[in-house]
This record gives C-alpha cells, structure tokens and sequence, in this order.
C-alpha cells in the first residue's frame, strides 16, 4: 500500500491507473470504515481511502482539537485489506490558502435534521468531498448508511453537478447488542457505553409500530422523543422521513427513514432504520 500525503504524487498514480473506487474518511478506522473498504474492493479494481479531519464541517465548539487522529493504526489496518492508496493529506495541502473561499453549498436540507443543530456542517463537507472527488476521480465511492443525510446530499451533489461516479451507500455496522459504530462511541463511559443502545431500539420501536399500521409520524416522533428525555438523554431531533428525499414523510409513502440524534452525557450520537412499507 502506497501512503501519499501530496496531491502532485496522488496525481501520478492515479494517472498510471484505472477503475478506482473511493472510501473518504476521517480516520480512527472502525470495523464499519472497514466494511466501506470491502465493498471499494468489491466495486472496482483500485481502492483510496482518505484520511482527512476537516476542519470546516467542524462548527464552534465542537470536537475538531479532540477528535482522535490514529493515522499509523489506521494504515495497518488498511494494509491487512490491501488498499492501493492511503492518501492522508494535511491541511496546507488541501486548503493552501489556509482558507476555503470557495464552497459547495447544499440546498435547504443542509439546514435540517443535523444541518439545524450543526450550521454549516453539510457545506463542509460537500466542499471537501468534491475537492477529493476531483483529486482521486474515482469511477465508484463508497459512504456509510449511519450519515444518511449525509449520503443524501452527497448523492444529491453528485447528480446537480454532473460528475460521473456511481455512490454506493453501505449498511451500518453494529456492535453485537445493535449499537451502530462510530468513532464517538470512544467518548462514552462504560456506563454510558452499555446505556447507548436504547437509542437504537427506539427507532426499531417506531420501525415496528409503522409495519403495524401506524401512520401518525407526528405522534411517533413525539413518543420517541419523551422516552428517550426520560432516560436521561437529551434529543436533538427523531424523525419520520422519505427515504429518498429525506422529505417529510407522508402517509402515502412506503419507503421511510426512521432518524435520531440525541445526547449521552457529553457525546452526540446518531442512527436511522430504512423502513420498506412496500414489501409488507
């Protein structure tokens, strides 16, 4: 595996090749990074990964100083799957006027569901994805189901601005009690640790009352919300939507989304449940 931290040797390879598939990261590698990095290798010939903490979908506040930087870790794991490309640029390199003036902007839903608790987040993102998009100009990329507003304005990004890769939405990676994987879970207690899966069985809750007939959202959302509250966590949103558009969900739709962001003590996770009504 070739670890590449400028875009001029990036670029050389990527010109000595063909059919690449594309896995953007943050680092602290995961078994659910992993999983993205097994269905790359399954989608093309070539796999990059990135590691990249970027700084501007980090608002005020946040963790951007804290968030956990294990770039040698991570490329052993990524060498054990034979990945071409680890390309782990630093911030001079992607943003060499130490400012970003120009940006992807996301349309309204940028500012709803986490885009309302986290301004400017999905901006962030959209920016530096395509800045990678066009250094790597991979054939296919590869995206986790847990950011799945993320994924959607990704996709969305992808077909407006005409760039020919195909995006692939991988399922989420759970822990053995149905915890979804996340490089903030290392931030909960082991108490809080034991605690976090209520979340998920919250949205399975609503998934199972929706495949019962249950069509009032509102009423789902709200019951959700007052049962999480009253375990001690402190909810930023759960939320009844289309799968596709992340519109809200209307009681003529089949396909649905069941999302959730809440607080375990000082530590903000989030998690979804596709729901097909088609099927049932």
């Amino acid at each position: 595996m070739k670890i590449i931290h400028t875009i001029k040797e990036l670029r050389e390879w990527r010109n000595s090749v063909q059919d690449v598939a594309f896995v953007p990261t943050m680092g602290n590698l995961h078994n659910g990074h992993l999983s993205l990095v097994a269905h790359a290798k399954q989608a093309a010939k070539h796999v990059v990964v990135s590691v990249f903490v970027n700084r501007i979908q980090f608002g005020e506040g946040e963790d951007f100083d804290q968030y956990p930087r294990t770039l040698e870790q991570d490329a052993e794991k990524l060498a054990k799957l034979d990945v071409d490309v680890l390309f782990a640029p630093d911030e001079r390199e992607l943003y060499p006027n130490g400012v970003q003036n120009y940006f992807v902007e996301p349309p309204a839903l940028q500012n709803e569901l986490c885009g309302a608790f986290r301004p400017n987040h999905f901006r962030g993102v959209t920016t530096v994805v395509s800045k990678l998009f066009h250094l790597v100009e991979p054939n296919v990329a590869c995206f986790g189901k847990k950011d799945y507003q993320q994924l959607t304005i990704i996709r969305g990004m992808v077909a407006d601005l005409n760039m020919n890769i195909r995006i692939i939405g991988v399922p989420i990676e759970r822990d053995a009690d149905g915890l979804a994987l996340s490089s903030r879970n290392q931030y909960l207690s082991t108490d809080e640790h034991a605690a976090a899966v209520f979340l998920y069985q919250q949205l399975q809750h609503i998934a199972q009352q929706l495949r019962s007939g249950s069509r009032d959202f509102t009423v789902l959302e709200q019951a959700a919300t007052q049962t999480l509250t009253q375990h001690n966590w402190r909810v930023d949103y759960v939320s009844i939507r289309d799968a596709g558009s992340l519109n809200t969900a209307q009681t003529q739709d089949t396909k649905l989304v069941i999302l959730a962001a809440a607080h375990l003590g000082k530590t903000r996770l989030i998690d979804n449940i596709e729901v097909d009504l088609s099927a049932a």
